[in-house]
């Protein structure tokens, strides 16, 4: 990970070693002499640290009752080699007879998850976003051969926006779904809900745009703020979409060029202060620029600004021309 561009401070969980006493069985000897592991294991543990067998009261006191070895048998690692194991024959045999019992470093400490060691191996990124460096690091590690009982996850912050970015995905998609679908539902037919639907891409240009002049990262904080602007965009798409039609319906204008007009005159107020209100809003966000602090609201600001440029100028010299092209009378829709 040392050579992957952008990690800095590098850091391994530091582990406090310690002397402990590792027995290891060795099965040949265990079978020579009749004896299981569990055997062995279960007779030691009474030797050196004791097994609890009955209880003893004495009025409202209660008193343990523990069967263990001598302290002598406790007293260094030649005592514990020398623990005599009990044989079905009624002999016994000394624990170094069938394990090797030797002195070991070991950690102070053995951290799990999910019944698993678990080491902590953790960095910093500079000069580098972040998912780049994510995806270089997991490709090294990957190469990497492990033994059986170890593998590798990746966790952290790369991992939570991971899983941020999908949810955003899915639901993003269910939300432009209800959209068209509640469009369809008020307009009553395709035309103008694939007119307002196709708004919806025009903020797409200026915050794609944002996002390559800036950061050129496409990050959680951008995801939020193309979502954002879709919406926006969507809303002056119907807004004008709807002010067409009611002049059609309710104030009589006829289809043409005159109602296009009219209708895109009478919304251009409404259009420029939701942008301005909004863009101004988001301004000092993006001119103070990427700081401690503003990882999301920073990308977000950006999006949104560019976002808004290009879905206003589009949705007012585009949409018009397009209602007048592939519109039709509302009483031709109506009577479909």
């Amino acid at each position: 990970m040392k050579d992957v561009p952008g990690v800095t401070n590098l850091k391994v969980e530091p582990r406090v070693l310690v002397a402990q006493i590792n027995v290891q069985l060795r099965p040949e000897d265990l079978r020579k002499f009749g004896l299981t592991p569990g055997h062995v294991r279960r007779a030691s543990t009474v030797l050196l640290k004791g097994q609890k067998v009955d209880e003893v009261f004495d009025g409202q006191k209660k008193f343990d009752v523990v069967v263990w070895g001598a302290s002598n048998l406790r007293s260094g690692l030649g005592a514990v080699q020398e623990l005599p194991i009990d044989v079905q024959n009624g002999t016994q045999v000394r624990l170094k007879d069938v394990a090797d019992v030797r002195i070991v470093s070991a950690p102070n400490e053995v951290r799990r998850e999910n019944t698993s060691r678990r080491l902590d191996v953790t960095c910093n990124v500079s000069g580098r976003d972040l998912g780049s460096v994510a995806r270089e690091v997991e490709e090294k590690v990957k190469q990497i051969p492990f033994e059986r009982e170890y593998h590798p996850e990746f966790l952290g912050e790369y991992q939570a926006r991971q899983e941020s970015t999908r949810k955003l995905y899915a639901r993003s998609a269910l939300a432009l779904a209800g959209i068209v679908l509640l469009l369809f539902v008020d307009f009553g037919a395709w035309r103008p809900t694939l007119l307002v639907a196709l708004t919806i891409p025009f903020a797409l240009v200026g915050g794609v745009f944002a996002v390559t002049i800036t950061t050129g990262v496409v990050s959680l904080g951008s995801m939020v703020g193309f979502v954002t602007v879709l919406g926006i965009a969507a809303r002056n798409g119907i807004m004008l979409v709807s002010h067409f039609r009611h002049l059609e319906t309710k104030e009589v204008v006829p289809f043409g060029m005159g109602l296009v007009l009219r209708g895109a005159e009478e919304r251009l107020a409404p259009i420029l202060m939701t942008a301005l209100a909004t863009g101004l809003a988001l301004l000092p966000l993006a001119i103070t620029g990427n700081k401690p602090g503003q990882e999301i609201e920073y990308p977000l600001a950006v999006v949104i600004l560019g976002g808004l440029v290009t879905s206003t100028l589009l949705n007012l010299s585009l949409l018009p021309p397009l209602y007048f092209l592939v519109g039709r009378p509302v009483s031709t829709i109506d009577c479909q």
